[in-house]
């Protein structure tokens, strides 16, 4: 049950009771936490590649700490770009085995919630050893592409090496100083040559991006809530839709990530890929796209879905967040699976991307340190460290821990929600339909961002449905929203 207190005292108590209640652990054990006080950074060997020189930077969130990846890219004189992508060598820090390894692999993931985040790692470690901080030299396992004029990739290879980041940065006041908006942020313009540097990623994220367009990438745009606090009080939930600067590391870590799976394939070794199957509700994706004027195909293409999409960005752009919305919650989840060398990948149907692992987040998902370790393994010519059958259960235990965690972040925006929307019963909201199913109907409104459950005039309602509702009921501590429909 929740502590009385602030509001932030409320949320936190509920964050850590939803963990409980979903099979994850709030806490680290006193073993696992001896380990990380008296973990060091690793030695160094002469096999390790020296690029500290390099103008690497990173772009994250404005308070993440557990910095997982930074880049740099360069032009040659060809006409050809390289790009190098550092992955922190958490491996080296968190032993297979090891109490942390356990609590690790137990829970799979970093849960990120309104009120707590509770790191897949202790922070010493994901925070510090293993975080690639600005002006802190680090292990890393690099990702180094070799790219065509146009983005398309020639080549690839991967090694250990020394790194450095110069310039930690954030999302939104790069994303602002790219579009013309901002003045550069002060870690890019205290680094001589960074604005280049992160001007000449912005070219080539959108030559990534113009070719997984071309092979069908969907253009969704999926929103997140940002909780804003005022001292203890939580006073508002705004959406935080991604910008121009997200667009770099997602193309980035796409790239690396389908570098990686290809590499285990072609070295012979067993990997977890993440894949995403062809949408089981892809009818009613029909149907929305023929509510807006659109004939798509019977059969699911991805192409064509996102020429409808596409084309629903530039004519509304107001509501392109809330159709996005709706195609995601068709698409389904993507999932881990076992992938045996030489096997027809599954793919992964939104990201329009025939091979894709998960590589490039190890202080944050437990699927990208397995394949840390079964890159290393293959770098230095030694036996798997997991079976087949390992990697199977390993990956069954990943897709479901991630729900869960999904389950666990909604679940205290949803208490965070009903704080907000708590004096507001009896007021009517416009909402769009997120779920339709025997388990019940769930709408979704924008101030503040928040979703409930229809539980009156709900009859025929379906996702993508514009409809407008009444608030009827609040439970912070169960999470519960509760609408009635309007008709």
């Amino acid at each position: 049950m929740a502590k009385s207190g602030s509001q932030s005292d409320t949320l936190r108590s509920l964050a850590a009771d939803a963990m409980r209640s979903r099979g994850m652990l709030p806490d680290f054990s006193a073993a696992a936490l001896a380990e990380a006080g008296a973990a060091q950074n690793p030695a160094v060997s002469d096999s390790v590649r020296d690029l500290r020189a390099m103008l690497w930077s990173s772009i994250d969130n404005d308070d993440s700490l557990d910095l997982d990846q930074i880049e740099v890219a360069e032009r040659l004189s060809d006409g050809r770009f390289t790009l190098y992508v550092a992955i922190a060598d958490v491996d080296s820090l968190v032993p297979a085995g090891s109490a942390i390894d356990e609590h690790a692999a137990y829970n799979t993931t970093s849960v990120y919630t309104a009120a707590r985040v509770f790191p897949m790692l202790p922070e010493h470690l994901s925070t510090d050893l293993s975080s690639l901080r600005q002006d802190q030299e680090r292990l890393a396992i690099v990702t180094e592409m070799t790219l065509q004029g146009d983005g398309t990739l020639v080549s690839a290879d991967r090694y250990r090496a020394r790194v450095k980041n110069y310039a930690k940065l954030a999302y939104r006041s790069v994303a602002a100083w790219l579009d013309g908006t901002a003045a550069p942020p002060e870690p890019l313009a205290k680094v001589k040559g960074m604005d280049g540097q992160l001007r000449l990623q912005d070219q080539i994220a959108q030559l990534l991006q113009a070719q997984r367009r071309a092979r069908g990438a969907l253009e969704l745009e999926t929103i997140e809530d940002r909780p804003v606090f005022e001292g203890d009080n939580l006073v508002d939930l705004r959406p935080d839709p991604k910008n121009r600067a997200q667009s770099i590391i997602e193309e980035f870590m796409v790239a690396a990530n389908g570098a990686n799976a290809r590499y285990l394939d072609k070295a012979g070794r067993s990997s977890i890929r993440r894949v995403l199957k062809t949408p089981k509700r892809w009818g009613r994706i029909v149907e929305l796209a023929k509510g807006a004027g659109t004939k798509l195909p019977e059969e699911p293409d991805a192409k064509a879905l996102d020429d409808f999409l596409l084309e629903r960005r530039r004519a509304v752009p107001q509501s392109f967040g809330d159709l996005s919305l709706s195609i995601i919650k068709c698409l389904g989840p993507g999932e881990y699976a076992l992938e045996r060398p030489g096997e027809t990948p599954v793919g992964h149907f939104g990201l329009a991307v025939r091979d894709y692992t998960h590589s490039t987040a190890p202080n944050r998902r437990y699927p990208d340190l397995l394949t840390q370790r079964l890159m290393k393994a293959a770098l230095n010519g030694g036996p798997a460290p997991y079976s087949d059958e390992q990697l199977k259960s390993l990956a069954a235990h990943c897709t479901a821990q991630e729900d869960s965690a999904k389950k666990v972040e909604r679940q205290v925006a949803k208490s965070a929600a009903a704080m907000l929307l708590s004096s507001k019963i009896g007021m009517s909201f416009e909402a769009i339909v997120t779920g339709a199913s025997d388990k019940g109907t769930w709408v979704r409104i924008e101030h503040p961002a928040a979703e409930g459950r229809v539980v009156k005039n709900y009859q025929g309602l379906d996702v993508g449905d514009h409809v407008q509702v009444k608030l009827v009921h609040t439970d912070v501590t169960r999470g519960f929203i509760d609408f009635a429909g309007l008709k």
